[in-house]
């Protein structure tokens, strides 16, 4: 499994406000400093969704000062996205994106269908439950894709890892 570890990954989704976030966050925990993660969206008409926010900070992972941004403006700004290894899109949309843009380049590009749980709930603990689904099937495609976690999740989160 080490062999077919990319050294760079960028999910991306529609937004980059609710699913790509969680993904990078997952992985990054998962990984560590192993593999290079960013995520990105096709729009950018959103800021980070506050439930994204909640589900993940309830593993640890903290999002509340993530900027949402698009492909076009990483490439706007100076990130080669010819320089990833991996691009996983995790929405229909953002798949075709991520084709039309990957053509030219050897850049390998997955798709995992994860739902979107934004609209998805009628009270706080329905919407909590939806964005838990999402994040457990990323979590879940994470563990399948890149092996075990190579850190322990208390040192990703930047603790020094000592028992007391």
């Amino acid at each position: 499994m080490e062999a077919d570890l990319p050294g760079s990954v960028l999910f991306c989704c529609d937004y980059n406000s609710v699913r790509s976030p969680m993904a990078e966050g997952l992985l990054k925990q998962h990984v560590g400093h192993a593999i290079y993660v960013q995520s990105a969206g096709i729009k950018n008409d959103l800021e980070i969704d506050g439930f994204t926010i909640a589900v993940c900070q309830e593993l640890g992972i903290e999002l509340g000062r993530h900027r949402v941004r698009t492909m076009d403006e990483m490439v706007e700004w100076g990130d080669d996205l010819e320089s990833y290894d991996l691009i996983v899109a995790l929405s229909p949309a953002s798949q075709r994106r991520a084709l039309d843009f990957t053509r030219f380049a050897a850049i390998d590009v997955e798709y995992w269908p994860v739902i979107d749980p934004t609209g998805l709930g009628e009270t706080r603990e329905a919407k909590l439950a939806s964005y838990r689904q999402a994040r457990d099937q990323i979590s879940k495609k994470i563990a399948e894709r890149f092996g075990p976690p190579k850190v322990q999740p208390n040192l990703a989160e930047g603790e020094n890892g000592k028992d007391d």
